[in-house]
């Protein structure tokens, strides 16, 4: 077959049934992405004699003859297509998995598919902006971005000659400065996990359980290890025998031990079982089909509700004390019992009473770039992992304690890893990869499909929560008392922390003299849960604040007054699960400026006129969520910026880039510090060989460990250099507060420059490997707390139970915003993300226990054309613990997104819906049973 791709004649045979999208990637061509594999989602799409195709669904026979281009023949770093150059200057993505397919699309289109952007992109996803800047882009055309780009976007660059105030403010903190990588992002020449695999790479895949409950009677291998290219297979009897979990925190005791790699006992319907290692996808494929497993079918628990039940299975009745399970022989994980105060006392005073039943289901994740892990050993012999992790350090130390392996005999790093919400602080892929390398002696790799994270990776956790709280007529709470039962599914992993960190600043955040929570947290035998987003706050917050919506309306009370009456304050305890100890402060308030502030933008009127018909009503609503910005019992990072030859800064750091923006944060806090611009400084991170300790990327920590770490390194070097450049000046001035201040050129004392590689020359014995190095750590020791308030104003159809958002608002309790384009991209992919969980998204399982969502087709994510720009207001507070005032803004715009738009569906209807998502057959049933009609 010979066709051009970017200009240049390739001639390569299609092996029969093969499609673009995988002979692309063997060609050379890594910036085509796969995402689905089944035409859903976009991350592949190409150009084919410059009309846009899914490169994943287009057989590769086709293009014999014809003209392919992908993202990289657009347009390279240096000269960039005039799409490429619009999302760039728009800040049109975070992770990037999405951007190549996204700017082919875009640059295919006309001016009439432009003017209609939301069928123009049906068949592209993104899980991470919220769209709004992507139409931005698109809408540009083909013309550059003007010098004013728009509040929020990313600055136009400052050129080198500029005034060293000029480079410096463009630079540091308060200023949207665009991500380092972004030119090779929009381009597709910035690597992620699986590009560019080394000649001679084994390709692994897993068998999995077609049973909820089995045990494990026999593995014939016999037949798969005679399919050609099919070099091992590796069961249950080929694994260590020891017990972990696949979740990853600083401290391991805190997820049970219930995991094993293979297990000759199954307990969900996509657990793996064997692992076959070929020399092709399409020999491991067929080997897979080949491994002959005999169960013994056991009885399936299903029903979270019944898990504690006498004569129930049980899920992991076989584990004793060191597995860390709250109580197996109940099916419990973990739970609590607490109580401060009297709630009975608490209700009897109140003159207002709202209690309820809260349910939330299954959701996906949807990171676009699938779980994967590249596995080898070096010259040394040592085991290298590259895999898309938000953990590398972490999960370092658990393969380590798994194969029986020191520290320095493993090295684990990341590329840029596209998307995690969670989902990727999990070790579900590393291990199997490094038993496979160290079998065999080859490189490994295993990448998993989409329907595989779909039937076969964690999900959000499902939840029950019942509420009852009360108020006296003066809008003052009496009593809080929530029930909660969440379900862990076959395995524990991030079971206990869920639960425990959703039933703590969701009720935390209000001030009441009487509350008490009961919660606990099952095993089922269905697909597992694990981290997500707000990390259980979003499913307890959902049923809090709608609660909390319902006692507003009963006592005649405004939403956000009401609110402002209860929320908690500085000199207020912290109260949820347990009094909060000492770590955990207010190093800001802006809950009340939140509140403000959302109920100003809604009074305003601002965004999309109501629809005209007797059918449509129209209502509003808001939700109030708190979060501490790190999570407990610790979490570290030690960071070091160097000062390298020709005026140049090195940052070495832990944390991994995922679309999290802590890359551009911490080139802008070290330039703040330094005197600098952002183009005199180079970032190394994520990698256990070249970097210090880093706990891992969870949590919101990049800027307020990592990214405190990174500053305090910047000033550990400041310091060192100003020490030197006094010594040139005068020998005498060789102390602590030498004088002299330092910009992008060198260090200016009095009337003369010192040139930092004069300073780096005289340097002496502080000169490391050519390098002066700063050093600057952080512990997570104090936590702050951060507010978010989201606002809809929705019309809803009676006669279908369509919702549409008319506006939608939200106000953070940020602090000092270090990136505001930044920033507010991460407030809206929250939204969004938020919007899906509550109006469209839901994992469906069989009565067999299985999911049957198994394709993005079935799975409703948010595309552009379900979106609603999001309008964003920052509070003016200044944390007194984060870096330059700053707080974490990733995980918490999500949480009061589902509340916010129940409260205006019920404030629309007269209903309350009580469950999620909020789809068109919830709502008009819903409608329909409490006689509410069209017209």
């Amino acid at each position: 077959m010979r066709c051009t791709v970017n200009g240049r004649e390739v001639v390569a045979d299609a092996r029969p049934g093969q499609c673009l999208r995988t002979w692309l990637r063997e060609t050379g061509h890594v910036e085509v992405k796969k995402g689905c594999d089944a035409g859903d989602c976009g991350a592949c799409s190409v150009l084919v004699d410059g009309r846009a195709v899914q490169s994943c669904i287009h057989p590769a026979f086709r293009v014999d003859g014809r003209s392919v281009t992908t993202v990289a023949g657009l347009g390279t770093p240096d000269r960039l297509h005039p799409v490429q150059q619009a999302f760039l200057d728009r800040g049109a993505f975070q992770c990037g998995f999405c951007t190549a397919g996204m700017i082919v699309t875009g640059a295919a289109l006309d001016d009439a598919e432009r003017a209609d952007l939301p069928a123009a992109l049906r068949g592209n996803l993104c899980r991470c902006t919220g769209y709004r800047p992507i139409a931005e882009a698109l809408r540009q055309g083909t013309e550059p971005a003007p010098a004013d780009v728009g509040a929020g976007a990313a600055e136009p660059p400052v050129t080198a000659d500029a005034p060293d105030a000029d480079r410096v403010a463009a630079s540091g903190v308060g200023a949207s400065v665009r991500p380092p990588a972004g030119r090779r992002v929009v381009t597709g020449t910035e690597p992620y996990t699986l590009d560019g695999l080394v000649p001679g790479t084994l390709h692994a895949v897993l068998v999995h359980s077609p049973y909820a409950h089995a045990r494990i009677v026999a593995v014939d291998t016999v037949a798969a290890l005679a399919v050609p290219g099919v070099v091992a297979v590796l069961t249950h009897h080929d694994v260590p025998d020891v017990l972990y979990s696949t979740g990853r925190h600083q401290n391991r005791l805190e997820d049970p031990d219930d995991t094993r790699m293979l297990d000759e006992r199954v307990r969900f319907v996509g657990q793996r079982v064997a692992v076959v290692v070929a020399e092709t996808p399409a020999a491991a494929d067929a080997g897979r089909r080949a491994v002959d497993v005999r169960y013994e079918v056991l009885p399936a628990l299903l029903d979270p509700e019944r898990a504690r039940d006498p004569g129930v299975p049980l899920v992991h009745g076989d584990k004793g004390p060191l597995s860390r399970i709250s109580d197996p022989a109940r099916n419990v994980v973990a739970e609590s019992h607490t109580e401060f105060g009297s709630v009975a006392d608490g209700l009897a005073e109140a003159d207002a009473v709202v209690e309820g039943e809260w349910t939330t289901g299954r959701v996906n994740h949807v990171a676009l770039e699938t779980h994967g892990a590249v596995g080898w050993l070096d010259d040394d012999g040592r085991l290298v992992i590259r895999t898309s992790s938000q953990v590398p350090f972490l999960v370092r130390r658990e393969l380590c304690r798994i194969l029986d392996l020191p520290p320095d005999r493993v090295r684990v790093l990341t590329a840029r890893v596209g998307g995690g919400f969670g989902g990727k602080q999990e070790m579900l892929v590393e291990d199997v990869v490094a038993l496979a390398v160290l079998r065999t002696g080859r490189p490994v790799t295993l990448e998993l499909t989409r329907t595989e994270q779909f039937t076969a990776t964690p999900s959000r956790h499902p939840m029950r929560v019942r509420v009852r709280v009360g108020a006296t007529a003066a809008g003052v709470l009496t009593a809080l008392e929530l029930d909660v039962l969440a379900d862990t599914g076959a395995y524990g992993n991030h079971g206990p922390g869920v639960l425990f960190h959703g039933c703590s600043e969701s009720v935390a955040v209000y001030h009441c003299p009487n509350k008490r929570v009961d919660a606990v947290s099952v095993y089922t035998h269905t697909l597992p849960s694990g981290a997500f987003r707000g990390y259980g706050l979003g499913q307890v917050t959902f049923a809090v604040e709608s609660a909390m919506a319902d006692l507003a309306d009963r006592l005649g009370l405004d939403q956000a007054e009401f609110r402002r009456r209860n929320v908690v304050r500085p000199d207020q305890p912290l109260v949820s699960t347990d009094i909060a100890h000492n770590d955990l402060v207010f190093g800001s308030h802006g809950a009340e400026q939140c509140l403000d502030l959302v109920s100003a933008a809604l009074a305003g009127g601002r965004g999309l006129e109501a629809p005209v018909g007797p059918q449509w009503r129209t209502g509003q609503g808001l939700a109030l969520a708190m979060i501490a910005t790190i999570p407990p019992r610790g979490h570290f990072s030690d960071a070091t910026v160097a000062l390298c030859p020709g005026g140049r800064y090195e940052i070495r750091v832990g944390t991994a880039e995922f679309g999290n923006g802590t890359t551009t944060v911490h080139t802008q806090l070290a330039a703040q510090v330094l005197g600098t611009g952002a183009d005199r400084i180079d970032v190394r991170q994520s990698d256990t060989d070249l970097v210090d300790y880093d706990t891992g990327a969870y949590g919101s920590t990049g800027t307020v460990v990592a990214g405190k770490a990174v500053a305090a390194a910047a000033a550990d070097l400041r310091r060192q250099i100003l020490e030197v450049a006094a010594t040139l000046v005068d020998a005498s001035a060789a102390r602590s507060d030498a004088p002299g201040d330092l910009g992008p050129d060198g260090v200016r004392c009095g009337d003369a420059l010192i040139g930092l590689d004069d300073v780096l020359a005289a340097a002496g014995h502080r000169r490391v490997d050519g390098r002066i190095v700063g050093r600057g750590r952080d512990t997570g020791a104090v936590r702050s707390l951060a507010f978010n308030v989201q606002g809809f104003r929705v019309a809803v159809d009676t006669g279908t139970g369509e919702i549409r958002i008319l506006q939608s608002v939200q106000a953070a309790d940020a602090g000092v915003v270090i990136n505001p384009g930044q920033c507010r991209g991460q407030i809206e992919g929250g939204v969004a993300q938020g919007i899906g969980s509550a109006l469209y998204e839901r994992m469906f399982q069989d009565p067999s226990g299985a999911v049957a969502t198994r394709a993005l087709r079935n799975y409703h994510v948010p595309q552009l054309a379900d979106v609603p720009v999001t309008e964003v207001h920052f509070a003016e507070t200044v944390d007194e613990l984060g870096p330059f005032g700053a707080k974490s803004m990733s995980e918490s715009p999500y949480n009061p997104v589902a509340p916010a738009l129940a409260n205006a569906v019920a404030d629309a209807t007269g209903v309350r819906i009580r469950s999620l998502p909020l789809s068109r057959d919830v709502v008009w049933r819903a409608l329909r049973d409490a006689g509410v009609h069209a017209g």
